[in-house]
């Protein structure tokens, strides 16, 4: 049934998109009775941290996809057997499970596939909502002879540039039968779009507060950016185990397979342009190459993890941003939890979606604190901040 389908099938594509509008009015309406009597700008950034929220959630729900194998719940996209949802459906869904009772294509997993849809499509009109608003304001602001808003309208162009790309992965993940390298891309793709929510509704933040970035130490500041870096390292390593399905290659802790360097190979481990199981010579991927990928990942987590617990040290020590190292201690802590729970208890459901939640919370909170920050460059920058502090809110 899934061979003879059509991997692309544009016909449901305007009722999904319809269907992606009348999810976004929720959002919208609350956005707007809630802030009816503020300014333009405010409601924008209300609009931002409530997008930011819910682009978390899609997240969430992405990884609850694959981890029930999901992610071919409907063979084809945008829609499930050329429909907008299962219900149309239910004829070719039923031959499928018949056919496979525990294959990919069951009525549970296409649901499972088709929320998923739903809620991007959600999120991707609220961007365009923000992506208009912000070219608008600025256009405001300009004929009125006012300050403009604190971030270029470019950032939400970007943004949206940015989840329909999303858009194309997420197709390719389908059409692609789970190839790895796209499942992983998918999944950076996801962080990404929330460090770029993330920055717009901090600067938004601020500007509506009439605060400036917090000074800190060149530095704190540099480790900050190198905590990023090593977070986002780990993050491409953590996906590559999930898309591999190489969690259970080590099922022991602090040891793998009873040894401190078990048998592994990286060759195959991290041949990245292949498909999901096998090699590009058509062999299967052997069990070493699975866990010289697993491998990676958990000697990774130990240089992150002492750089993080080193990065919040010196935060608290230095009196800084304290709300965002109390966040990332906790997560730490959190994802230390999540990653022990995935080895020794095989891996359960609960703890491997909230591991990816604890990846994607550390991006954010990462991200806000950069965007809440700066370098100290000069000390006559003390006296000029309040300065341009007051310019702003007069303004």
């Amino acid at each position: 049934m899934t061979d003879a389908q059509p991997l692309y099938d544009l016909a449901p594509l305007a009722r999904l998109m319809l269907l992606g509008v009348l999810i976004a009015l929720g959002p919208l309406v609350w956005v707007w009775l809630r802030n009816r009597n503020s300014t333009p700008l405010k409601r924008l950034q209300a609009l931002t941290v409530l997008t930011l929220f819910l682009t978390f959630d899609l997240v969430l729900f992405g990884a609850f996809t694959r981890l029930t194998d999901s992610g071919l719940g409907c063979p084809d996209w945008p829609g499930c057997y050329g429909s907008a949802s299962p219900v149309g459906a239910r004829a070719e869904i039923t031959a499928a499970q018949e056919a496979m009772p525990t294959g990919p294509v069951t009525h549970g997993k296409a649901w499972v596939e088709m929320v998923h849809r739903y809620l991007a499509t959600g999120v991707g009109v609220l961007i365009i909502v923000i992506t208009v608003s912000s070219w608008v304001q600025r256009r405001q602001a300009r004929q009125q002879g006012v300050a403009e808003p604190p971030l270029s309208p470019w950032w939400s162009t970007f943004t949206l540039f940015w989840v329909c790309l999303q858009g194309a992965f997420g197709a390719l993940t389908v059409t692609m039968k789970l190839f790895p390298a796209i499942v992983t891309l998918h999944l950076i793709g996801g962080l990404v779009l929330l460090a770029l929510l993330c920055v717009q509704a901090v600067r938004h933040a601020h500007w509506a507060q009439g605060r400036v970035a917090e000074r800190v130490t060149p530095a704190l500041r540099q480790g900050l950016v190198w905590a990023t870096v090593l977070v986002s390292v780990q993050i491409v390593l953590g996906g590559w185990v999930s898309t591999n399905y190489a969690v259970l290659a080590c099922t022991s802790f602090p040891t793998c397979q009873d040894s401190w360097w078990p048998a592994m190979d990286f060759a195959q481990g991290f041949q990245v342009w292949r498909k999901l199981g096998l090699l590009q010579d058509g062999s299967h991927i052997s069990f070493a190459g699975l866990t010289a990928i697993h491998y990676v990942h958990r000697l990774m987590a130990y240089v992150v993890l002492a750089a993080l617990l080193a990065l919040v040290w010196r935060m608290r020590t230095a009196a800084v941003l304290p709300v965002q190292a109390r966040w990332l201690l906790a997560l730490s802590l959190a994802q230390l939890a999540t990653g022990l729970s995935n080895v020794v208890l095989g891996w359960p459901l609960a703890a491997a979606v909230l591991h990816t939640g604890g990846a994607a919370a550390m991006v954010v909170v990462l991200t806000w604190a950069l965007a809440s920050s700066r370098a100290a460059t000069a000390p006559q920058e003390e006296s000029q901040a309040p300065s341009r502090a007051s310019r702003r809110v007069s303004a």
